[in-house]
Parts: structure tokens; C-alpha cells; sequence
């Protein structure tokens, strides 16, 4: 009986004051337990003072995040290439994804004119103020990224019991609630437990369907249409 390599999985995200960056390392930690070969990556920011200094709180929050993570990789279009399957993590801004992530993916142009995506699981998840902050439509912007680049689409769906937890729900992707504001030292504290079961979750559901098309040759990427 044929064996197949472990499923390369990719987290790649951006986190302004770290309720993303909670998520993804939850993500990336299910995806290793689920015999994945994971790669936790962040996007940086392309700017050097915050966007918001007014907002003295969220900016000192925004601070403390960006030290603690800055020794930690960086995404680049080799783990893009690299990666049978992608998980991608925003924050909500204004119902659209984070400027960081949209430059990066900007970036991905070459690799998509060559058809090195298409094929590739992907997926999203995010983090908003509110409840009713754009989370969905969050998520859907990457969908619609994922369209162009001919990737396989796995929403988590409500295909288990822990997407009915009262801080779960969204079956485009998992979505936290951060609160109103960030509060420095205290960063992501409105991460729940249930939201990292969710993440798991939905990393161990790509990771399925990404493990079963390429037992199957991975047609989809090879432009197979016969």
C-alpha cells in the first residue's frame, strides 16, 4: 500500500494586538498533533508607528504584540509554494482584511501567474471588535482571492458540535470577538477556549480534504481537466 508524506499546512496571518496571532498558533499547534508538517508565519507590518496613535491604549497594546513576536518568521512566497494547504488569519478592518495581509497577498502575483496556487486547500479565519464587526464579509474577501487563484476552498462549516459553542458560530471560518478596545499586557485575553477548539478544528478539516486530493494525484493542481 502507497504511503503519502505528511500534509504541508501554512498559517499564515496577520495580528495587530495579538487575538490573530492567538488563533493561528492554535492552529498551527492542531495541525502538528494532527501529523501535519505546520509553519506558523506572520506577516509584518509595513509601517513603523501605529495607524491609530490617538488610541493610546490599543496603541501601546499594538507595541507589545509587535516586540513579542518579532523574532518569529516571516511568510514569503517559498512557504506559499511549499504548503498543500493555506490557512488565513485578519483582523476585521471595516469588513475588509488588514492592509499587511492585502500587500502580502499582492506580493503572490508571480507565483499565481504560474498556477502555483491553484489546486491549494485553503481557508480563513478572524478577529473583530464586535460580533457584527465583518467577520463574514472578513472572510469572504480572502474567498474571493481564493477564487482567482483556482485554490479548494474548506470552510469549517457546522459540521461539528464545537461550532455551536456560544463563542463560535460562523461557518465561513472561526471568528473571535476581541472587545471593544486592546488593553496593554492583557493581549487576547478574549480568545476563548472554544475559538482555539474551533481553529483546531478547522485546521484538521483541511488537512483531510488536502491529504485525500493528493492521494488522488492532486489532479487539480497538475490542470488536469480530462
Amino acid at each position: 500500500m502507497s504511503t503519502v508524506d505528511p500534509t504541508r499546512v501554512a498559517v499564515v496571518y496577520y495580528s495587530g494586538t495579538g487575538n490573530v496571532h492567538r488563533l493561528a498558533s492554535a492552529a498551527a499547534e492542531a495541525a502538528e498533533k494532527h501529523g501535519a508538517h505546520a509553519r506558523l508565519l506572520r506577516v509584518p507590518e509595513y509601517v513603523d508607528a501605529s495607524l491609530a496613535p490617538a488610541f493610546v491604549e490599543w496603541t501601546r497594546a499594538w507595541k507589545e504584540h509587535a516586540e513579542k513576536v518579532k523574532n518569529e518568521p516571516t511568510a514569503s512566497l517559498d512557504d506559499l509554494d511549499w504548503a498543500d494547504a493555506i490557512l488565513w488569519g485578519s483582523p476585521g478592518r471595516f469588513g475588509l482584511i488588514a492592509a499587511p495581509l492585502k500587500h502580502f497577498i499582492d506580493l503572490a502575483w508571480p507565483l499565481h501567474a504560474r498556477g502555483g496556487l491553484a489546486g491549494k486547500v485553503m481557508s480563513a479565519f478572524t478577529s473583530t471588535g464586535a460580533p457584527h464587526g465583518g467577520q463574514e464579509s472578513t472572510i469572504l474577501t480572502l474567498n474571493n482571492v481564493f477564487c482567482h487563484w483556482g485554490a479548494i476552498i474548506v470552510p469549517p462549516g457546522v459540521a461539528d458540535d464545537i461550532q455551536t459553542a456560544p463563542s463560535n458560530g460562523n461557518p465561513y471560518g472561526v471568528s473571535s470577538v476581541s472587545g471593544p478596545k486592546a488593553v496593554p499586557g492583557r493581549l487576547a485575553e478574549n480568545v476563548t477556549a472554544d475559538n482555539e477548539a474551533a481553529i483546531g478544528y478547522q485546521i484538521r478539516r483541511m488537512i483531510a480534504v488536502a491529504t485525500a486530493l493528493r492521494r488522488m494525484g492532486d489532479t487539480g493542481r497538475m490542470g488536469d481537466t480530462t
